[in-house]
């Protein structure tokens, strides 16, 4: 493990905390697999699951992936949405902070989709749209605790980071082809006919039609962004501040698989790709961080192979969830396709306050 060196008496020191730490949250092999590289892993993995099928059988017409392929896509995307409880629920700590917005914020969530067609419809769109925000989020968190693991102050770079995140995975969404599939998806599940949305299904034409405009103005926005966010990290580096080559390369990688995925190919191709490196990070990150929590939650500390036995039991309470959701799709049960949304937009909102690096919530 490489430790720490301080910074040079000749430079102002910008928050820096002169701790010997491994600048990896477990190690090379697990970070550069899981989490690092795991853009790259899932790019290779949905080339391979592209398989061009009849417009009829498609997740959405042309988009190109293998039944095999959708269906896992579908189970592992659900299984790491229930993984948020582990964190919030599970951690004792984590729990005690926010014990209303763990209770009853997702009962009372529940009950208004179950009992009015219009609040189902108008969190399921919403829940569209935050899943990309939070997509671009998660990756911008775990750069922030590689900046952390670095010995970086919590504050330094923050705003930038957050920018040039939503910017490499938001922006190729926007201006790529996929745009009107996101759109579309929101049709494809009928969500609109459930309240009579005749003015929101002629969203995705008119945006279609305007994109171009969208696509320039990001280009427009974002190259000035890009050189300004490199010239301001020199800035930071030459005052003291330690660049995180982890953060680096998975900003990097991130940058290439999201333009390639949303930018060019089709949107079943994308889903799979983008989903499958968000999904695998984040099973990863929780393992990290709970794993000491799950084992004594299953009753396994003095067993023998304690960590083994309750990796397999998260990783099968996980993968349950997800074919229980996948399953849902054919036999359409309301109340569960109502917990299953309730289960998402939690997921999406625990995320954005229970790692917080600022608030000293993830161990360094």
């Amino acid at each position: 493990m490489a430790s720490m060196s301080t910074v040079t008496p000749s430079a102002p020191a910008l928050g820096r905390f002169d701790i010997a730490r491994s600048e990896f949250m477990v190690g090379p092999a697990f970070d550069g697999l899981l989490i690092i590289g795991s853009p790259l892993l899932a790019l290779v993995l949905g080339i391979a699951a592209s398989i061009e099928l009849p417009a009829d059988s498609a997740f959405l017409a042309g988009d190109g992936l293998s039944q095999l392929a959708r269906r896992f896509i579908i189970v592992f995307t659900a299984a790491h949405l229930f993984l948020v409880f582990f964190r919030s629920h599970g951690n004792r700590a984590i729990y005690r902070l926010y014990p209303a917005r763990f209770t009853v914020v997702p009962l009372a969530l529940f009950a208004a989709v179950a009992a009015s067609n219009a609040i189902y419809v108008f969190v399921a769109v919403v829940g569209i749209w935050w899943d990309v925000y939070h997509s671009a989020a998660q990756t911008f968190g775990i750069g922030r605790i590689y900046d952390m693991k670095a010995g970086n102050d919590a504050s330094l770079g923050r705003r930038l980071d957050w920018w040039l995140n939503m910017l490499i995975y938001i922006g190729p969404i926007l201006g790529g082809v996929t745009l009107f599939d996101h759109l579309r998806m929101q049709e494809s599940q009928n969500l609109f006919s459930l309240v009579g949305g005749a003015f929101f299904t002629s969203i995705p034409a008119t945006a279609e039609t305007y994109q171009r405009y969208l696509t320039w103005t990001l280009v427009g926005v974002g190259a000035p962004f890009l050189v300004y966010y490199v010239a301001s990290y020199v800035r930071l580096a030459r005052s003291g501040y330690n660049v995180s080559r982890q953060k680096v390369a998975l900003l990097v990688f991130t940058a290439i698989v999201s333009i390639w995925s949303w930018g060019f190919n089709t949107f079943g191709e994308a889903f799979f790709i983008v989903n499958f490196f968000h999904a695998l990070q984040y099973f990863a990150i929780v393992w990290w961080s709970e794993k000491k929590t799950m084992c004594g939650m299953f009753g396994l500390e003095s067993r023998p192979g304690a960590l083994r036995r309750t990796l397999a039991i998260y990783l099968a309470i996980g993968f349950s969830y997800g074919l229980v959701a996948l399953c849902n799709r054919v036999w359409g049960v309301a109340i569960l396709t109502q917990a299953f949304l309730v289960v998402s937009i939690m997921h999406f909102w625990y995320d954005g306050f229970i790692w917080s690096v600022r608030k000293k919530q993830v161990p360094a």
